[in-house]
């Protein structure tokens, strides 16, 4: 809802198992891509790939990857945007303060272990619809 209220065109991924025949097409028309997640790597390679086959391409990726319970944040949004050559926007949903936005671009410097820190920063005052200490 946020993307529609900034007018923001944007994709998303999902698994595969998503977009059956029918609904997949719905899901298509609301900017899914459908992923194959049983080859390791994909996500990433292909996200990149439709980066460069696009002149404007927004995609929305969760740093958790699922939605389950997890101990450390997945990478591949990260090696996305340093792969593709874009920013990462700094997008938020904060359950508590009942505010969502998108704050500032991240510059990714290859150095993925400081930037980490720095991502991680910046989200550490939000708080999620089921928060959970990592």
């Amino acid at each position: 809802m946020v993307c529609f209220a900034l007018r923001l065109e944007v994709y998303w991924t999902g698994k595969a198992s998503l977009f059956p025949p029918v609904i997949g097409s719905v899901m298509r028309w609301l900017g899914g891509i459908p992923v194959d997640r049983s080859r390791q790597g994909n996500l990433v390679e292909s996200t990149v790939a439709a980066f460069q086959n696009s002149q404007r391409l927004t995609v929305i990726i969760l740093p958790e990857g699922t939605r389950s319970k997890v101990t450390h944040w997945k990478t591949g949004f990260y090696y996305i945007a340093q792969g593709a050559g874009v920013p990462i926007a700094l997008g938020f949903l904060d359950f508590k303060r009942k505010t969502a936005g998108i704050d500032r671009l991240f510059e990714v410097s290859g150095d993925i272990k400081a930037d980490m820190v720095k991502i991680q920063a910046f989200y550490a005052s939000i708080i999620g619809k089921n928060p959970r200490i990592f």
